[in-house]
């Protein structure tokens, strides 16, 4: 099973910056990486009027729009919780989420201290790592904002 981290924090704490900045050195270590948008407010990645929307409108539980250069789905049901939907990324070497902070499964916080007044996985077990400008001790590894290289070096040593 493709092994999951996801990247926690509280709302504009950094969370796709970081998840921006440690996919490009994971790429460069030759990893394959697939990534899990978590959007509590759901989304929409078509648009009304073309074929696949139409699809969907009409009635279909999955739609998939292949080009040369991408696929994409839109599933119906589904619990939506990471178990559920791993099997989708059985080609990949890394799944990184951004938020399911309640999932159980490995975590990664990015806190930063002129944001928020308190961290969100302070009594959370599942918490193995924390990307801050703060001084604070959660008893995990601890890399600063800009440390992408020993961040990435925990997540190759522990996951990968």
């Amino acid at each position: 099973m493709t092994p999951i981290i996801s990247i926690v924090g509280k709302s504009e704490s950094g969370k796709t910056t970081l998840i921006e900045k440690l996919i490009p050195e994971l790429k460069k270590r030759g990893y394959r990486i697939g990534t899990i948008k978590h959007a509590l407010h759901g989304f929409q990645i078509d648009r009304e009027g073309k074929d696949s929307f139409r699809h969907k409108a009409a009635g279909a539980d999955t739609v998939i729009v292949v080009s040369p250069e991408s696929i994409a789905m839109v599933k119906n049901g589904g619990s939506g919780t990471l178990d559920s939907i791993s099997g989708y990324f059985s080609d990949m070497d890394l799944v990184i989420t951004e938020g399911y902070k309640r999932e159980n499964k490995p975590k990664i916080e990015i806190f930063r201290k002129a944001s928020h007044k308190e961290p969100l996985c302070r009594n959370d077990d599942n918490l193995v790592a924390l990307v801050t400008d703060d001084d604070l001790d959660l008893n995990v590894p601890k890399f600063g904002i800009e440390d992408i290289k020993g961040l990435a070096d925990l997540i190759e040593k522990k996951f990968l």
